[in-house]
């Protein structure tokens, strides 16, 4: 698994398929997702704009398993 570190309240789950390296663009997130099963703690979500914050587990099978650990605590 890998930690994702943020410095701000949250990421949305298009933001973090782009810093993974999931994808290339921003513009490519509704594609993918709509096309793949990305699982947030363990359900499945296809909402680009689904807030990340400190502790989510985002599983992507093929790519990978990430931890989103921030330093803020809102």
């Amino acid at each position: 698994m890998q930690d994702i570190k943020i410095d701000v309240e949250f990421v949305t789950l298009g933001q973090l398929l782009k810093i993974t390296d999931v994808i290339s663009s921003g513009g490519m997130a509704k594609w993918f997702l709509q096309e793949n099963d990305v699982y947030v703690n363990g359900e499945v979500d296809n909402r680009r704009g689904r807030k990340l914050r400190d502790g989510d587990i985002i599983n992507i099978p093929n790519c990978g398993r990430f931890r989103i650990v921030g330093s803020v605590n809102n």
